[in-house]
């Protein structure tokens, strides 16, 4: 993480060590600050890297097939990162996924892409209150499902 930071200007070692430790704390990794990567699970190592691109502050935050990983992050703790996250950083997440059920539970706004290149077939917007029941998640994805 400390090394994506030192590319942001005017930040002091101590203000870099600061920022790595708050967004370890944001991905329930703080204790593991001093692991190798070898030493994480799949899950960690996800985790991690939410952290690490979230610490720089950027505008928009591009998470691309987060589960698709073997050994990842299961889908009820991905959920809870990423609504932990949007609730502490207020961000755009720009989520990519074929996961329906990902996409109706996490997002806000829905674009189905066609199986043409870059085109639009159908947006939703996703009315559900934050850390949708899965009953409430199963509705929305319904809808996508549909569209498909």
């Amino acid at each position: 993480m400390l090394f994506g930071l030192k590319r942001v200007p005017d930040l002091r070692r101590a203000q870099r060590m600061q920022i790595a430790q708050d967004h370890l704390r944001l991905v329930s990794l703080e204790k593991f600050a001093r692991s190798h990567v070898h030493e994480l699970s799949g899950g960690m190592k996800q985790r991690a890297a939410f952290a690490r691109a979230l610490a720089p502050d950027p505008r928009v935050l591009l998470i691309d097939e987060p589960l698709s990983a073997p050994d990842a992050l299961t889908p009820e703790q991905l959920y809870d990162d990423i609504q932990r996250i949007w609730q502490a950083k207020h961000e755009t997440i720009v989520l990519l996924t074929h996961n329906v059920t990902e996409a109706a539970c996490l997002g806000d706004r829905v674009v189905v892409i066609s199986a043409g290149p870059g085109h639009i077939a159908e947006t939703f917007e996703i009315t559900l209150p934050p850390l949708p029941a899965r009953s409430t998640c199963d509705v929305a994805w319904r809808r996508i499902a549909a569209a498909r």
